[in-house]
């Protein structure tokens, strides 16, 4: 298809290539096109952000009249010769990546945050997703991104005169999003069909440019559709499971569907979040289908090259399905193949006699994406530990520190974040194409001056209040019940005030109320003359999260008081317009989450770029990257420690003395501490680390490397020797060790103490499998008498006087000997163990 065959206007030969620049999100992180779509329409451009609607909407006229403009003329010529310069250019994966990925990498998420102009998202996981697609296309790795264009998307907020949030779903025309009808060879419109009870649904194809990389969205907004399948894809996150199983169908069967329809062939599959998790059995069936085998057979030769990467701190936050729902939905799908419900199920569940309080047993996605996958991960180091206990119960008898749980550390994308005033500091320091090549982990500001450090951040900051101060008057600022309208529109905030943000999703976990649990602490930093401190806030609430509504209620209310109107504002709608603004303007960023329920939250390396500061929870990201050089920490070193319930508050008050101490001993003094010049010294040599030490090290470019080198090109290799011949000889072994394994045991355990340790000797009868196929190891946890241990015990020889009996040596560091125990496992470096065969057994 023609750019121009999805657009009913015409544009002067001498502007054609706008077509192209504008479907094209490249522009949402280089701004190098901003002025030609302000002068195609300024007013739009600054309220929307939206490349392609400014230029469905300027009049002929003015094209026209900017087409025999030299000025602009030359300004659409360097930019049309520059993106094609980029799309031609060598990138980190053509010239400097070793290895091969094909086809490139499937990506499959539910939301996509790439431009607030294209409202598919809700929060951190989709703003992750476009973060991780921008900084493919930097990197030059082919991924091909697969989503769902939501009619409404999520919700747009307002706030009610008492503090209520109130929701909107307003409809996105897709003819004036910048996403384009995905056409085939023939220039048809690429239409998606998954069956459904007693029908079909119909799903259209989009395509979003995003740079060097693709994002396919589906919608099921069809006229030939029903009417309640042309909602299927109407909001994102309904509280309705009948309609969430609807979704998460269309994009997991659909997704694959439209991948194979197009002939492609991924050499991966990346699933983020386990809402996709439909996308891994629909390619086993096209893998069954192609090689004519069975769902097993299948399952084996592709589980290798699927990645699942969950962003969940607690099991209940997975999607569960009961039953009956599924075998509603499913049944038409699954109808002439090897696999019924009652096997989906399975691989989906616990284990089968796992009933939820009603008695019905419940398919976990996450459990099932799992199930389907050769490898799985979290997002920080603590998070790690986390999807370990969560999935612990998929591995019976295994400890969770040996749960096969990887982790990469989530990253932001830097050029989509970082303000023109930092993006000078930047280039000057590092060079223009910093970001687009592999980052180091640090990039020396040697040569910026700390007057230079302190006027951008001055500059920053008086941008932020200036944009406050709109955004507060487009709030009907002159309506508000308050005492004092000024304060109300923000004419009371000042430039040159330190300025904390907090801009999250409002729900309890996340404590955004943290602060108002000592207000008369927080009163006397607000109303401090010499030492101000002044606080910008934005956030949602989900529609069914009633606590987190009622925080919202909570900051609006202290927002009114007389003694606080003005210094504390709340900007409704929070999308990534308004993230992009705090971001680039606040001096200290706060995230306050109970530990260790933050994944990661990315939000607060949105503000390195940008020299901002972090006062953050040791949870997630900030456990990694935090040191006294570079922010605060509330609570460091805390531990990770198994969940005991959504509804623990410990360390709530604790806590919020903490962050207040830190407020009123270091923060707020180190902010007005200036010298005999104005500089404060002490803040700025702390900025200057962050930005220094934090940015490269946690930005997408860095995670996005970390994905190639240690998921997807190991395991592209691994997926190249799982064969037909090589699937169907593990699916063969795998199938003899479960009949063999429960007449596995041990026969004796001896342990002698020796001037060199424990010598440990065991007998193990194997009943004829193979003794290369079984390890076996020595185990203590840990105690105070030492760390935990796991030594791989030698097999010396067979015993003679018993058939498939073996004697297995070690020598271990002296402990009591009851603190020491073997077991057996399978052992196959084909595997990834014991993700791919989780048997084990123990001596006792």
């Amino acid at each position: 298809m023609t750019l121009a065959a999805y657009t009913t206007r015409s544009l002067p030969d001498s502007l054609a290539g706008l077509f192209q620049l504008a479907l094209d999100l490249r522009w949402t992180w280089h701004h190098g096109t901003d002025e030609l779509w302000r002068a195609l329409d300024e007013e739009i451009w600054d309220t929307t952000r939206n490349a392609w609607l400014v230029l469905n909407s300027v009049s002929g006229d003015r094209l026209e009249e900017l087409a025999a403009d030299p000025d602009f003329q030359k300004r659409y010529r360097d930019q049309i010769s520059a993106h094609s310069e980029f799309i031609q250019a060598d990138t980190w994966y053509t010239s400097e990546c070793p290895g091969n990925l094909g086809e490139g990498i499937a990506y499959f998420c539910m939301e996509y945050g790439l431009s607030e102009s294209l409202p598919l998202y809700s929060g951190g996981l989709g703003v992750l997703a476009g973060d991780f697609l921008k900084a493919s296309s930097d990197l030059g790795v082919p991924v091909m991104a697969v989503g769902l264009l939501f009619q409404q998307g999520y919700f747009r907020q307002a706030i009610s005169t008492d503090g209520e949030q109130l929701e909107f779903y307003p409809y996105n025309d897709p003819t004036m999003l910048p996403v384009s009808p995905l056409r085939d060879d023939e220039g048809q419109w690429v239409r998606v069909v998954v069956p459904f009870p007693g029908r079909n649904v119909r799903l259209r194809a989009w395509k979003a440019q995003v740079g060097r990389c693709e994002l396919l969205l589906l919608d099921s907004n069809d006229p030939r559709n029903e009417p309640g399948d042309r909602g299927i894809t109407s909001e994102l996150y309904t509280g309705d499971p009948e309609k969430r199983l609807q979704q998460e169908m269309v994009l997991g069967i659909g997704g694959w569907r439209l991948i194979e329809q197009l002939g492609r062939r991924p050499a991966l599959c990346h699933l983020n979040e386990g809402h996709c998790a439909l996308a891994l059995i629909e390619r086993a069936f096209s893998w069954q289908d192609q090689c004519n085998a069975d769902f097993q057979l299948a399952r084996t030769a592709t589980r290798a090259t699927n990645l699942f990467t969950t962003h969940t701190s607690v099991a209940s936050g997975f999607d569960h399905f009961s039953r009956s729902l599924l075998r509603l939905y499913l049944a038409p799908w699954l109808e002439g193949r090897d696999l019924d419900i009652d096997q989906l199920m399975d691989l989906g569940s616990e284990n089968q006699h796992s009933e939820d309080q009603s008695g019905s047993q419940k398919l976990n996605m996450a459990l099932l994406a799992l199930n389907m996958s050769g490898r799985f991960n979290g997002v920080s180091r603590i998070h790690q530990k986390v999807t370990q206990t969560i999935f612990q119960p998929f591995f019976p008898r295994w400890p969770a520190e040996d749960i096969p749980a990887d982790y990469v550390t989530n990253g932001i994308h830097t050029p989509s974040w970082d303000s023109p005033e930092s993006d000078a500091i930047w280039t000057q320091a590092c060079g223009k194409d910093r970001w687009r090549r592999p980052l180091q982990k640090s990039c020396p500001m040697t040569d910026i001056t700390d007057e230079a450090l302190w006027e951008m951040r001055r500059l920053q900051r008086t941008r932020l209040v200036g944009y406050l101060r709109r955004r507060l008057s487009s709030q009907h600022c002159e309506q508000n019940p308050g005492f004092d309208h000024a304060a109300a529109c923000g004419l009371l905030l000042d430039h040159e005030t330190l300025t904390l943000g907090f801009a999250r999703r409002f729900t309890e976990y996340k404590r955004p109320d943290l602060l108002l649990k000592d207000q008369d602490r927080l009163l006397k930093l607000l109303a401090s003359r010499d030492r101000p401190l002044q606080i910008v806030l934005a956030g949602k609430a989900h529609p069914y999260d009633l606590v987190g509504k009622d925080i919202i209620r909570q900051w609006k209310a202290f927002s009114r008081r007389p003694d606080v109107e003005g210094k504390v504002v709340f900007i409704e709608d929070y999308d990534l317009g308004v993230a992009n603004q705090l971001v680039q303007g606040v001096d200290v960023w706060l995230n306050c989450p109970r530990h260790p329920w933050e994944a990661c939250g990315t939000s607060g390396m949105k503000v390195l770029v940008n020299g901002g500061l972090n006062l953050s929870q040791y949870d997630g990201w900030w456990a990694e990257a935090w040191n006294r050089d570079v922010g605060w920490a509330i609570r460091p070193g805390a531990t990770f420690r198994e969940l005991s319930g959504s509804n623990n508050h410990d360390h709530d008050l604790s806590d919020a003395s903490e962050l207040f101490d830190l407020l009123e001993k270091e923060v707020v003094p180190d902010f007005y501490n200036e010298d005999e010049e104005g500089i404060p010294r002490q803040w700025l040599k702390r900025m200057r680390a962050s930005m220094d030490q934090l940015t490269a090290a946690y930005s997408a470019n860095r995670m996005v490397r970390e994905y190639v080198e240690q998921f997807y090109l190991p395991m592209a290799e691994k997926g190249r020797n799982r064969t037909m011949e090589t699937s169907k000889e593990l699916l063969a072994e795998c199938n003899a060790i479960a009949q063999h394994w429960p007449r596995l045991r041990f026969n004796s355990f001896n342990a002698i103490e020796t001037p060199d340790g424990l010598f440990c000797k065991v007998e193990v009868y194997l009943d004829g499998i193979d003794e290369q196929r079984i390890a076996v190891d020595l185990v203590a946890e840990e105690s105070e008498q030492g760390p935990r241990t796991v030594v791989a015990m030698e097999m010396k020889h067979p015993l003679g006087g018993s058939a498939h009996t073996y004697l297995y040596e070690c020598i271990v560091p002296s402990r009591p000997q009851g603190h020491y125990t073997p077991r057996l496992r399978v052992r196959d470096e084909r595997l990834n163990l014991p993700l791919e065969n989780p048997a084990i057994l123990w001596l006792k």
